[in-house]
């Protein structure tokens, strides 16, 4: 039995190869083709409320990925990066997509069962906030230090979002108007999937 876990753990995939990476390379090369398209693949792809409510789906999903413009997508992009510097390491390429669809699940979710004004949205910076979260949360068990100053300087900036609107300058950086509660439900969305790798960890570990 010893022998057969130690050959088990043997086979799983290890964040540090650089497999992790996949995800946001992915997610730079889709989001970059629409931003190349522009105007078009704007409103085709977009969040849009009533677009929805008429059949079209898969804006559900292509919201999070469609940008305004190159400024935009590149702002998300480096974002991205600082993001997978600080947090890529922790979780494998699987576990990563699986906190990436959690998040996009809870984030629109929140869209459509909460801000039901909101009728149009772009942008992966709800995303983000969810893959942060998510990161640092397992990253307290490595660098538990490290970890909890980047948590606490989101829950920070979400604070602030809530009470105070967007942080000075962000709208005119990212070129429109910037959905704080994007950012809310990333975050919870990050939070629910970290928790669930937990707890799936957890029964592993029993076994």
């Amino acid at each position: 039995m010893a022998l057969g876990k130690r050959f088990g753990r043997k086979l799983q995939w290890d964040p540090s190869k650089g497999g992790h990476w996949a995800v946001p390379l992915v997610l730079m090369l889709v989001c970059g083709l629409f931003a190349i398209v522009g105007e078009g693949a704007l409103q085709a792809l977009k969040y849009d409320r009533l677009a929805i409510v008429d059949g079209e789906f898969w804006r559900l999903v292509t919201g999070h990925l469609a940008h305004m413009s190159i400024s935009h997508y590149a702002l998300n992009m480096a974002g991205l990066l600082l993001v997978w510097l600080l947090t890529g390491r922790y979780f494998s390429l699987s576990e990563w997509v699986t906190v990436l669809l959690v998040t996009l699940a809870v984030t629109t979710a929140g869209f459509w069962f909460v801000d039901r004004n909101l009728l149009w949205y772009v942008g992966l910076s709800g995303i983000l906030h969810g893959l942060l979260v998510a990161g640092s949360l397992r990253g307290l068990r490595e660098l538990p230090g490290e970890s909890a100053v980047i948590l606490c300087a989101v829950v920070a900036k979400l604070a602030w979002e809530q009470l105070a609107g967007p942080l000075p300058g962000s709208e005119s950086v990212s070129g429109g108007n910037v959905i704080v509660n994007a950012h809310l439900y990333g975050a919870v969305g990050g939070a629910v999937a970290a928790g669930l790798l937990w707890r799936r960890d957890g029964q592993e570990a029993s076994i």
